[in-house]
């Protein structure tokens, strides 16, 4: 059955400043995920990956091009309607800054379930914190007393309790320690099994995408330079020369 694509990117150009300080980060991106796909993206530092990612999630207007999400599309320089951040979420690095440190993990999910009108909130906030694994005994924490993986949990439910079509995860595991980040991956997977969402997932490590991911896309400089499917990466078939040293580079650090 043919599937049109959940996640579709034309010729975005994306820039950071105005006028002569006008800086492009990304140069006509193409991208189609479809429904249900993990898609990753991949690239060292200052690639463009989490910057592209940030427009897929309404927060960055300076871009031009066709962005379209669930059959919504977006508008250069202009903020997308509230009803979009309820189907799209995001998942950021860092799970401590992402979070209110004033604010208990209850009330940390509460507020965004409220903002976009979800009622039976016990029930949600309970169901959506035995589902990440940390159950209601964290309910009333605050996030520092929280480690860096179970915060990044409580980012997860965050983003989950409003059942977005959508998750965009900038690099979730690598501000955690091996064992952890394991967890979150591995949570993560349960997460695509019991619920209908199509994710981006942004990482520098190919591992990791490898593990995650159904394709994936290649950046470098801003540009993708090849896309190609988790199987490929992992029997090594790429075409570009910046994916071979980026497998290459992958295989010396595993080694290591």
């Amino acid at each position: 059955m043919f599937h049109s694509p959940l996640i579709l990117v034309e010729a975005a150009d994306v820039f950071y400043g105005v006028s002569r300080n006008r800086f492009q980060a990304v140069f006509g991106a193409n991208l189609a995920v479809m429904p249900r796909e993990t898609f990753g993206l991949v690239g060292g530092s200052g690639s463009g990956k989490s910057t592209l990612l940030r427009v897929l999630a309404g927060l960055s207007p300076n871009w031009q091009g066709r962005i379209m999400i669930g059959g919504m599309n977006l508008e250069p320089g202009r903020s997308p309607p509230r009803a979009f951040h309820r189907r799209v979420q995001m998942v950021f690095q860092d799970p401590y800054a992402s979070l209110n440190p004033r604010h208990t993990i209850d009330r940390i999910i509460a507020d965004g379930l409220k903002l976009h009108g979800f009622t039976d909130l016990d029930r949600r906030i309970a169901a959506v914190l035995d589902q990440v694994g940390l159950g209601t005994r964290f309910r009333y924490r605050f996030p520092h007393e929280l480690s860096g993986g179970q915060r990044q949990r409580v980012a997860i439910a965050r983003a989950i309790a409003l059942e977005p079509e959508v998750l965009l995860l900038d690099e979730p595991t690598s501000a955690l320690d091996a064992s952890v980040q394991a967890e979150i991956l591995n949570l993560l997977a349960v997460i695509r099994q019991e619920r209908s969402v199509t994710s981006v997932f942004v990482s520098h490590d190919l591992a990791v995408i490898a593990h995650v991911c159904d394709r994936l896309a290649v950046m470098q400089r801003g540009r993708i330079v090849e896309q190609l499917s988790a199987d490929d990466l992992i029997m090594r078939k790429a075409g570009h020369p910046y994916t071979r040293e980026l497998i290459t580079a992958s295989g010396e650090s595993a080694a290591q």
